[in-house]
């Protein structure tokens, strides 16, 4: 008994020590724990840290895609991991001979069947009522076509295609890039405008490698992952990280037309359009499927080229939508502005 006595009495010392113990390595393990929180905060906001406003708006951007985050995006997305092949490199010579060097002859043809009704897809050209209409914003002596989207956006994604050979009737690329939007956005294959970082958690590609005699062009794309979805700042979000006054003054008028509610988001010279011009997802407009999804950036750039199919025309018609847009506010000065089409379409559209 009395063995077991002394037992039982240096049992509450054991006790304490096996506690206090315990309350040392909780103590430790919460260290870590915020000293590792701390590291995964202090890179986010690396990452989304404002932009300098002493470098020129040509192909910036807030941070590039880490090479080391790509296998984890192929890995972990593997049905859509043939999507990522190439994302954000360089478009090669010919395909971007396809957008610069487009024959104007395509343009007029796709115009045509836009006015008189054989493009399937949806392509808007109905008559505007001039509450669009705003004064040209000047900058260098010309005027600004703007562009406010984001890499994760499906009408984006399609809508840089119409884009890209609209603007090349003004000026043209020295460089575009190969993009998609998001996995959760129907992973469309699109072009970037730059080289835009599809691994921030937030941030915003400004710039382009875009040059014209006659209009200046002004984009900017909000960054996410790609593997997260559809998403977008404010418009306050744009305009406090502008990299120079250009840009600023761009985002400030944007916002104060009051006109914002999602991307795209775009200005041709005098008309602010809140919506995209073109809907143009294959040959046809369909309901539920996107041919588009399925399509290489090959592909699609063949059947610009081809110029035989309801999703070839339909690109060039919305292309001339946006392009009599522009026409308009620069006088009609450009070679372009005088194929009839154009000239059609700028009436249609009350834009002359």
């Amino acid at each position: 008994m009395e063995r077991n006595h002394r037992s039982l009495g240096r049992t509450p010392v054991l006790i304490y020590l096996i506690i206090t113990i315990l309350i040392i390595q909780t103590v430790v393990l919460v260290y870590l724990s915020l000293e590792t929180n701390y590291a995964i905060l202090s890179i986010k906001s690396e990452i989304a840290s404002p932009l300098p406003t002493t470098v020129t708006p040509q192909l910036l951007q807030n941070s590039t895609p880490s090479p080391s985050l790509i296998p984890e995006y192929l890995a972990s997305n593997a049905p859509f991991g043939r999507r990522l092949t190439n994302i954000s490199k360089p478009i090669n010579a010919t395909d971007l001979s396809a957008i610069n060097n487009a024959p104007n002859s395509y343009f007029e043809t796709a115009g045509e069947m836009l006015l008189n009704g054989t493009i399937q897809n949806q392509v808007l050209t109905a008559p505007e009522n001039k509450s669009n209409q705003y004064p040209a914003l000047i900058i260098n002596g010309k005027p600004s076509v703007v562009y406010i989207g984001a890499i994760s956006c499906i009408y984006c994604g399609e809508g840089r295609w119409a884009m890209a050979l609209a603007l090349s009737r003004f000026g043209n690329f020295s460089s575009l890039y190969k993009g998609y939007s998001s996995f959760g956005d129907y992973d469309l294959p699109t072009l970037y405008w730059a080289s835009d970082n599809y691994t921030t958690q937030s941030g915003v590609g400004y710039g382009n490698s875009y040059s014209s005699k006659y209009i200046n062009f002004i984009s900017s794309d909000y960054e996410s992952p790609i593997i997260q979805g559809f998403t977008v700042k404010p418009l306050s979000f744009f305009i406090q990280n502008a990299p120079n006054s250009t840009y600023l003054s761009a985002l400030k008028f944007m916002n104060s037309t009051g006109r914002f509610s999602g991307t795209p988001f775009t200005f041709w010279g005098t008309t602010l359009l809140d919506y995209a011009d073109g809907a143009i997802f294959g040959n046809t407009t369909p309901a539920t499927t996107l041919p588009l999804e399925y399509q290489t950036h090959a592909q699609v750039f063949n059947q610009l080229r081809s110029f035989n199919d309801q999703f070839s025309w339909s690109e060039y018609a919305t292309a001339d939508v946006y392009a009599a847009y522009t026409c308009g506010s620069i006088n009609n000065t450009a070679p372009f502005c005088s194929l009839p089409a154009i000239k059609s379409l700028e009436t249609r559209m009350n834009v002359t």
